[in-house]
Formats: C-alpha cells, structure tokens, sequence
C-alpha cells in the first residue's frame, strides 16, 4: 500500500529548498511582490501535471497570471447563477490588472479532450464524471466537426486538442469587454499548443487556422 504521507513530505523538501535556495537568493523581488502584482499576461492553461506554464516560458513569480482546469477551455459569457470561476479570474485580470495579452494554451495528450472526443462520462452523475462531463460539453460541437472528418483515433484526438483553443478564443470574445479591448489596441489574443513527447511549441496564426513550431534558435 502506497504511504500518502511520503507526497507530502516530498513538497514540504521542495518547499525547503525553495526556501532555502531561489526565495534567500530574491529576497527583494520577493518583498516587491508581497505589495502587488503587475502581470502582463494572461494564460489559459491545462490543469494537466505535464504542462506548467511557467515552466514551458521559463518566468518567474509575478510574469503571468495563470488560470488552468480542464482541457484549457473558457466557457462563454453567461449572467445566470452558478459559480463562474475561470470567468471571475478573466474579469480580473482584463479589467484589474489589466493584462495585455491572453494566451491559450492546449496540449498533446490531453485527458479532458479524449474524454470529450469518448464521451467518456457521458450521463455520469456529479462526483462520478458528471461534472467532467457538463465542463467538457463545452466542446460537443467542435467534437461533432472533428468526428465527421477524422473519426476517432489519434488524428481525431490531435485536431480535437487544437479547436479547443480555437473554442476557448471564440468563448472569450463572447465577454463584452474583450473585444473592446482588442479593438482598441489594449489587448491581444493569442492561442498556441504544446507537444509534450517533443517539448514543441505550435502557436496560432488566428488569420488561416493554422498552428506553427516556434523555433529554438
């Protein structure tokens, strides 16, 4: 039987190497931060445990504000009830900290996508897959689209992943005050896919649809 503890006591060695090594080694960054933040840029990531943004762009504490859940998607404005958390965070960073730029991010191998494409949960009650399976309604017409042109297997998967950042795009200029934003030049969108068996960053080209390899030089 696995010892649960151990994962604890692995985060609180981490905790103490951080706080030994990169937190005593920026003490004064860390205490310009203890007064507020200034991020730049929003990200719209994965909850997956593979695909940290932080790590991908190499930042440090205070560079992005990062939202992540399920399959990166950003549900469409709504004013009925309801907890609307990714839509709390996005009026925050848009209208408070007033971002500049807000990246999506997808990734390969992603479970949220494959269970959408499966309909793996489908009609599961709540705590059982019942709420992976209303987030992830988000994408039934993408999913109908893909399913009509590549089936079920891995292409299908692939160009699954990649219309969820295209969904979630389309989600954000359903919130009034981005596309006010954008068309006065305050605030930019971006999407962009990350392949984790090859560490390749793809980034959207919103004009033809298409996703492009950043290069490492």
């Amino acid at each position: 039987m696995t010892d649960i503890s151990s994962d604890f006591e692995g985060l609180l060695a981490g905790y103490r190497r951080f706080r030994n090594g990169q937190w005593a080694r920026e003490r004064a960054r860390w205490a310009e931060l203890a007064t507020g933040q200034s991020p730049r840029v929003m990200v719209i990531a994965c909850s997956d445990s593979r695909v940290d943004p932080s790590e991908i762009f190499d930042v440090s504490p205070g560079e992005i504000f990062v939202v992540r859940n399920v399959a990166n998607l950003v549900p469409p404005f709504e004013t009925g009830g309801g907890h609307h958390g990714v839509s709390a965070a996005l009026e925050f960073a848009v209208n408070q900290l007033e971002v500049t730029e807000i990246l999506v991010m997808g990734h390969g191998a992603c479970g949220g996508v494959h269970a959408a494409l499966a309909r793996k949960f489908h009609d599961a009650p709540p705590g059982e897959g019942g709420f992976i399976a209303d987030w992830i309604s988000l994408l039934d017409e993408a999913r109908d689209r893909v399913e009509a042109k590549h089936g079920h297997g891995p292409e299908a998967i692939h160009a699954l992943e990649l219309e969820a950042v295209k969904v979630s795009l389309a989600n954000l200029r359903s919130f009034p005050f981005i596309p006010a934003r954008e068309a006065a030049g305050k605030l930019r969108l971006r999407g962009a896919y990350f392949a984790i068996a090859d560490g390749l960053l793809h980034v959207l080209d919103e004009a033809t649809g298409h996703f492009s390899v950043v290069t490492s030089a």
